[in-house]
């Protein structure tokens, strides 16, 4: 059976600072408190349609970790009743990095919490601060000694085109997530949303955001480079859903953007090797994983079109020992 998770949504709750780019409102689609009820609700409604016991119990949206103290427990010992009679495998939680000490996580222990996300953003202190974050690098690298220290699983997420930031600056956040050695990562390219300080600047011309072509040859980078890492990308590119299409103003939004990217990563393996090995224009065959044939391809088989473009007939190979990004091709 399909293991899934209950994502519970926690808006605003505990934000100590108003960011440039966040409307909660709009991102989650929820204005209103999470009642422990709730939990009931939507834990019965996964239970009912799959087996969830490798799933987690998510609470994002807010910092749940700076929310009221007696809510969070309260918000906690509803999911971990859950949790502890093995119908889910624990609990996910996000929260910022200068909202982790050590008396939260002994809390978060205590109530089966297994993964904590730190929403870092970026790890130059200069765009942090153009970003209103009102945290620093040193805030995220001192939380993540902690988090791993307990023995937590750690997230950690990262956000491209942010109001000051540059491509060279967005590598160095992702060169410096690395050395710290999360298990996954969230992409999220910058996207202007109604109610907030970016959209001011936006419509002042003082940003530029984005577009989805010049986030996606970004990210696909970024993508490799975790890869290479070892560290798995769980969610490139903001959530449809909520109110993000109505506030939605400017910048790298797509619901597909993940999969813009990995085609991409595909196209460029495939013509480094076609260049490195001199491959003449002709008839080629590309090995790819089973799996991943359809990232290769790319949307409406776009990458095989501009193969074809460039003097080259494709046929597609499926080897199923061949993992995620890698290709082989041969003339």
């Amino acid at each position: 059976m399909k293991h899934i998770n209950v994502a519970l949504f926690v808006p605003d709750a505990g934000c100590p600072h108003r960011c440039s780019f966040c409307n909660q409102k709009t991102i989650s689609g929820s204005v209103n408190a999470l009642r422990p009820d709730e939990i009931d609700s939507s834990v019965k409604t996964a239970l009912s349609s799959a087996d969830c016991n490798e799933g987690e119990i998510a609470f994002f949206g807010g910092s749940f970790t700076a929310i009221d103290r007696e809510y969070m427990i309260s918000l906690l010992a509803r999911a971990y009743a859950y949790v502890n009679k093995g119908l889910f495998k624990g609990i996910r939680i996000s929260t910022r990095p200068d909202c982790i000490s050590q008396e939260i996580l002994v809390i978060l222990k205590k109530y089966g919490v297994t993964a904590i996300e730190l929403g870092c953003q970026s790890m130059d202190d200069d765009v942090l601060l153009l970003n209103s974050r009102g945290h620093s690098k040193s805030d995220v690298i001192r939380s993540v000694e902690m988090i791993k220290h307990f023995g937590f699983e750690l997230g950690l997420q990262m956000m491209t085109g942010l109001y000051g930031d540059t491509e060279e600056k967005t590598i160095a956040t992702a060169e410096s997530i690395i050395s710290l050695k999360p298990d996954t990562v969230r992409i999220y390219p910058t996207v202007v949303l109604e109610g907030t300080r970016l959209c001011e600047l936006y419509r002042q011309g003082e940003y530029r955001p984005q577009t989805v072509e010049e986030a996606a040859q970004l990210c696909k980078r970024l993508l490799k480079m975790f890869n290479e890492a070892n560290i798995r990308v769980i969610r490139l590119g903001l959530h449809s859903g909520g109110n993000v299409d109505d506030g939605f103003v400017a910048g790298a939004y797509h619901p597909a953007f993940r999969e813009i990217c990995e085609s991409k990563l595909y196209f460029d393996e495939v013509v480094s090797q076609i260049e490195s090995e001199a491959i003449p224009k002709g008839k080629i065959e590309i090995t790819v994983g089973n799996k991943y044939v359809s990232m290769l391809t790319g949307q409406k088989k776009s990458n095989l079109h501009m193969l074809n473009d460039l003097g080259y007939e494709v046929t597609i190979v499926q080897n199923k020992d061949y993992p995620k990004y890698k290709v082989s091709v041969r003339g």
